[in-house]
């Protein structure tokens, strides 16, 4: 049993768009027109979570040799990143990763709004964020749901059960609620609001 909680504990390593930036020695604009203007970054090794894309660090350290023009990766980069994310993991795919959750599946999966769950996280009874990364905080899904019951101690507004369905759905990466999806931001995201 106290192996299985510290393969638990052990996180994929993984980069958002600021960490793959560094890893390259761009700004993060670089790496959204590497997306939408180049084509030559795509989802493919990316989970989405709460709106945003992670890649496998796996992939993120080899797509300088896979650009039209090779890019140099920042070692001292990598290293810092996978030193910040031990003790972790490689993984080459993304069906390989844990279920993975940021604030969107969390206040989905428990019928909670975003202050409820800041609340949360602030009194402690919300586990910290296993990573923090691009700025935005990702948990292992089960670690959580392991901790679920201390949420409801002192918890005055609301329930904090486990909705079964979103949580079967994210266990089988079949989740498709709330931040399964790319968020649109900036111009595209006035946009989509209109």
């Amino acid at each position: 049993m106290a192996e299985e909680q510290g393969q638990t504990a052990r996180k994929p390593y993984l980069v958002g768009g600021s960490e793959f930036a560094e890893l390259y020695d761009v700004k993060r604009l670089q790496v959204s027109q590497w997306i939408s203007r180049d084509h030559t970054l795509d989802y493919r090794y990316a989970k989405i979570i709460s709106g945003s894309p992670y890649w496998l660090l796996q992939f993120a350290k080899g797509f300088g040799e896979t650009t039209p023009r090779p890019r140099h990766l920042n070692e001292a980069a990598l290293a810092r990143l996978v030193a910040s994310q031990d003790p972790g993991y490689w993984v080459g795919e993304v069906s390989q990763l844990p279920p993975l959750v940021g604030h969107a599946e969390l206040t989905t999966l428990f019928g909670v709004s975003r202050p409820l769950l800041r609340d949360a996280l602030d009194s402690g009874r919300l586990r910290p964020a296993d990573y923090t990364l691009s700025g935005s905080p990702i948990w292992l899904l089960e670690p959580v749901i392991e901790e679920a019951p201390a949420l409801k101690v002192g918890a005055r507004t609301a329930d904090w059960s486990v909705d079964e369905s979103v949580l079967e759905a994210l266990r089988a990466g079949a989740y498709d609620g709330p931040g399964s999806k790319i968020a649109p931001r900036g111009r595209a995201a006035s946009k989509s609001t209109n």
